[in-house]
């Protein structure tokens, strides 16, 4: 591969505009190159070859006896800007044939690295300042695990502080007592009394002997026959008494406490809330060490990239300026990263040693970054299973017309009490074939899902995963539908009704068993992930809202239809007469009432993440999103109230509530979510910033939008049944149009938060901290 490629798939997209243009400068090179060869001269490629030859070999052709250096082309420069320094270079050759564009070259290079090193020094100042803070997080943490283990150890007896922005982990021992030492039990530093330290009259001056230990051992080893301690100054408690517990309402239980208390609590120096905070500080850590890495990627591909393009310069134009250049490189703080190799250090070294038992394998295991690996069996079962899924759906096909199954009596009752339990299904399988189809997209215009979502590590599913999970539930579910075609026509099988009957609801049943199995099979990570944001749907708005639980929630917008399958499955098989193919659903008030509530239930779950994060974010803009939603919910009811035949009135209302809620979510959907419709934007009518290069797929996206969105209107024109389909099918089709808008919607959502990001930087989550203090009991 190609370094410009290389270069391109290690950036962090986030920060994209913040590397070197490598694209760019290679451009500028090759008018270097261009103005290099004589005006009006027609050498062929044989010549070219010819000289180059000539020139490798003998060298006569060389500027080895030209009086003037080589390296004289440029020399460098740090010029000192108040607070900031630039790095300038200077070409004295623009004389020489094709100079101008070699000064535009260095010009240009100057400020593409210059922008490097300001971002690069912005962000180590960031990191700085929250390793500082992290450092009084730990300290803190320290002193509480020790108050919480030993209660009997005095404020004043302890004095131990972990200094993540120097150069190490300090640590001095002072005791009233004239004895202490550091222990381990159950892999945390527990206090024990000794009489093997002698105090010095500098206690900074006390030496330590460090050794690694089991964790139910004392940490003591033989060493010439004396026994030595390890010696590690305990934490100091001094900050106790000024710290509160942060209580963040990302839960029922936290948002409740925030509500009826206050956002911070004082200690109760209990083991569970060591372990909470504990928790809390884990992420912490393994959050800043993963940005310290990515800022040392950064640092090192940068370098690579100047590296690289001074050396095509240099072949380009015949010079030696190279060398000059890159010392002036690795005379500046990119080239010489020092503060991030000595906070990484630090890191690692705090980690191991209060979060890993001194386990530098542990310790390490968690703190990198997990990568996924590519299974080349998904891939495989992933084709096997959509060839057998065509082949299903081809004999599914046959059937129907060698045996003439809609001409016969049963079709009408097959349609009205199986085909709404199989379509369920489908509804399933074509929402997870969209969401393959954009993770494809996503990862091929290098949109950042995985980061927006929260996946964890190395877990994240790609869209060959999501397409054998789709394909696969797909061939069960016309095996299924086959195998209850040929059982209810063959006359052998046909006495059979109960076991007939009852396919469905074992598909159903076993599709259930598959999500919530505990066990580590089938991308459980995932299935539990999928399991913990249906929960905080439920549970709106007492969890703090997120991007992946909002996401989930604009998807189960479109599967209503699924929700009243799952409606008619409980009302099929408990108070139906399955084995004559008979319900009275839909005579039933009960299940009008929820055939109301469940098509709601999504619309209204969306309306309360808005009041949440209205009251979280003060953000007017959620106070309209939450009244869109809201006039959405009023639109499905009244559409549901015309679908059930109410009258004159309903449809009225009908048309006149849905025409309010399309227009509103059209609008939002094309100017919010997908940020389009920007008059003044460099992209008229779209915006500044598209991943796409061809625009006209950002139009015909907003028409399929708007005409989608239309479908409802074959409920309230009196099209809901049609001499040529049935109006199942008709019903089926109108919920597989939603849920296409839905997955053209996902992929330039998600590109607008992309975007939104990279124009911040912002390519982590931010991590709550545990504590809270006074400033200036510090």
């Amino acid at each position: 591969m190609k370094f410009g490629k290389e270069f391109l798939s290690q950036m962090v997209p986030e920060w994209q505009e913040a590397y070197l243009d490598y694209n760019h400068l290679k451009a500028i090179l090759a008018e270097v190159s261009i103005s290099k060869q004589p005006k009006g001269s027609d050498v062929s490629g044989k010549l070219k070859r010819k000289v180059s030859l000539y020139r490798a070999f003998s060298g006569l052709t060389g500027r080895r006896h030209s009086p003037r250096k080589q390296d004289d082309a440029i020399i460098t420069n740090i010029v000192q800007n108040g607070s900031e320094e630039s790095y300038q270079s200077m070409f004295f050759m623009s004389s020489d044939r094709g100079g101008e564009n070699e000064v535009v070259f260095f010009r240009r290079l100057d400020d593409e690295f210059n922008k490097v090193v300001r971002f690069y020094k912005k962000k180590v100042g960031e990191l700085m300042v929250e390793a500082e803070e992290l450092s009084t997080q730990m300290d803190i943490l320290i002193a509480l695990r020790i108050k919480v283990e030993k209660p009997d150890v005095a404020f004043e007896d302890v004095d131990e502080h972990v200094d993540l922005a120097g150069s190490a982990v300090s640590s001095t021992v002072t005791s009233t007592h004239g004895r202490a030492t550091d222990c381990v039990f159950e892999g945390r530093p527990r206090l024990e009394t000794t009489q093997e330290v002698e105090m010095a009259d500098d206690a900074t001056s006390i030496s330590e002997v460090m050794e690694v230990k089991e964790p139910k051992n004392c940490c003591r080893k033989e060493s010439r026959g004396a026994i030595q301690t390890i010696q590690e100054r305990p934490a100091s408690l001094d900050l106790l008494p000024h710290v509160r517990i942060n209580i963040s309402p990302e839960t029922p239980v936290s948002t409740l406490k925030y509500m009826v208390a206050s956002s911070k609590a004082r200690l109760s120096y209990n083991k569970k809330e060591l372990r909470n905070s504990e928790e809390l500080m884990t992420r912490a850590l393994i959050q800043f060490y993963q940005k310290l890495q990515v800022l040392k990627g950064y640092s090192f591909l940068n370098t690579l990239a100047v590296s690289k393009i001074m050396k095509k310069y240099d072949k380009i134009t015949s010079r030696k300026a190279s060398k000059v250049y890159l010392e002036m490189v690795d005379k500046s703080p990119l080239g010489s990263p020092t503060e991030v190799t000595r906070l990484i250090e630090s890191v690692e070294t705090a980690f191991i040693k209060h979060f890993a038992n001194g386990n530098r394998r542990r310790g390490m295991d968690i703190l990198r970054r997990k990568i996924r690996r590519e299974r080349h069996g998904i891939t495989f079962f992933s084709g096997f299973f959509f060839g057998c899924a065509v082949a299903l759906v081809v004999a599914i096909v046959l059937v129907i017309h060698l045996r003439d199954v809609f001409e016969s009596n049963g079709s009408s009752q097959f349609m009205d009490n199986i085909f709404p339990l199989y379509s369920f299904f489908g509804f399933i399988i074509l929402h997870m074939l969209m969401y393959s189809g954009n993770i494809y997209f996503w990862r091929r215009y290098r949109i950042n899902y995985s980061f927006m979502f929260g996946f964890k590590e190395g877990t994240e599913l790609g869209h060959r995963e999501v397409f054998f999970l789709s394909s696969g539930l797909a061939v069960l579910t016309l095996a299924c539908v086959l195998s209850h075609m040929d059982m209810e026509m063959d006359p052998v099988t046909k006495r059979f009704e109960a076991f007939t009957e009852s396919i469905p609801l074992a598909l159903l049943m076993a599709v259930l068993l598959i999500i919530f199995c505990p066990f580590n099979i089938i991308f459980r990570s995932s299935r539990f992930f999928l399991l913990r944001s249906a929960f905080h749907l439920v549970c709106a708005p007492f969890y703090k809202v997120t991007l992946e639980d909002f996401f989930l929630a604009d998807q189960l917008t479109s599967q209503v239809q699924a929700f009243r399958s799952l409606e008619f499955y409980i009302c099929y098989y408990g108070w139906g007469d399955f084995l004559r193919r008979t319900n009275t659903c839909a005579q039933s008030n009960i299940f009008e009432a929820f055939y109301f509530v469940v098509a709601i239930i999504p619309y209204w779950t969306r309306t309360l993440q808005c009041l949440r994060r209205l009251i979280e974010e003060k953000d007017a803009r959620h106070v309209f999103n939450g009244l869109k939603y809201f006039s959405t919910v009023i639109a499905v009811a009244m559409r549901t109230g015309n679908d059930l035949n109410m009258g004159m009135t309903w449809r009225t209302l009908a048309i006149v509530s849905s025409v309010i809620a399309t227009i509103s979510g059209t609008y939002w959907d094309i100017v919010c979510d997908w940020g389009l419709l920007r008059r003044n934007s460099r992209n008229p009518w779209l915006r500044d910033k598209l991943v796409i290069s061809n625009k006209s797929v950002y139009f015909v996206a907003i028409v399929l939008n708007i005409l989608l969105r239309l479908a409802w209107m074959q409920s309230v024109l009196g099209f809901r049944e049609a001499p040529f389909i049935h109006r199942q099918a008709l019903i089926s089709i109108v919920a597989v149009l939603e849920i296409i808008r839905r997955g053209i919607w996902n992929f330039f959502r998600l590109e607008n938060e992309h975007l939104n990001n990279v124009g911040k930087y912002r390519a982590f989550n931010s991590v709550p901290l545990p504590f809270d203090y006074d400033e200036m009991a510090r």
